[in-house]
């Protein structure tokens, strides 16, 4: 899956793509990564990406010109890619986006607002708009990373064992939370793992985990 990101922070994504299962992903050729800088579609000498908004708005607004200029050119690289917004105005990002995105096995093209936010007229390149919960950021590259990691891990060959992102919370209906789990020791510090889970009988341990389930 190609995986391209538009921003003006790219260094911002190095820790996380570079380690674990993401960077798994793309040593393996499962998942590959770019980036689109959109400083290199500014506007004029000063390469000018943000401006003042009309109205009385005291911040600055990401224009519309250099955002459809990198989205035009990321589309180039990948035509069939969806081109993701991560934005406060989106619907709320669930566990079933991840899996149809990573069942699509389209590539991505992730648009990472900044200051106040951006031309509204730039939603036209848009074909899918997220918010990944009720709270503010200073910008879209955290949200990125949210919906790039959610999304690679399901795909095939990302965490080896094909079965285990099958039982995970949120896989039925969104609402669904995984039960608790235990490794050893058996008794820790006076806490002890329910007697169930020691006794080998999968089908009261499978009714167990149903019960402890949210």
């Amino acid at each position: 899956m190609k995986i391209q990101i538009i921003t003006l922070f790219p260094e911002m994504f190095e820790g996380v793509l570079g380690n674990s299962m993401l960077w798994k992903a793309a040593d393996r050729g499962i998942a590959e990564y770019s980036f689109i800088n959109l400083r290199d579609y500014g506007q004029g000498p000063r390469k000018q990406f943000d401006d003042t908004p009309y109205g009385v708005v005291d911040s600055m607004l990401m224009m519309v010109e250099p955002l459809v200029a990198a989205i035009e050119h990321a589309k180039r690289n990948d035509p069939e890619a969806t081109v993701i917004l991560p934005t406060p105005r989106g619907q709320i990002y669930k566990q079933s986006d991840a899996k149809s995105l990573a069942v699509a096995e389209k590539g991505i093209i992730l648009v990472c607002p900044r200051y106040e936010g951006y031309d509204e007229r730039v939603t036209k390149w848009i074909d899918r708009q997220f918010c990944i919960g009720n709270y503010v950021l200073t910008g879209g590259e955290l949200p990125a990373m949210i919906i790039i990691d959610s999304v690679v891990r399901l795909l095939p060959g990302v965490l080896g064992g094909e079965t285990s992102a099958e039982i995970e919370s949120f896989q039925d209906d969104d609402k669904s939370i995984e039960f608790p789990q235990y490794t050893r020791p058996e008794d820790f510090q006076g806490m002890k793992v329910p007697d169930v889970l020691l006794s080998g009988h999968h089908a009261e341990i499978a009714k167990w985990r149903k019960a402890n389930s949210k």
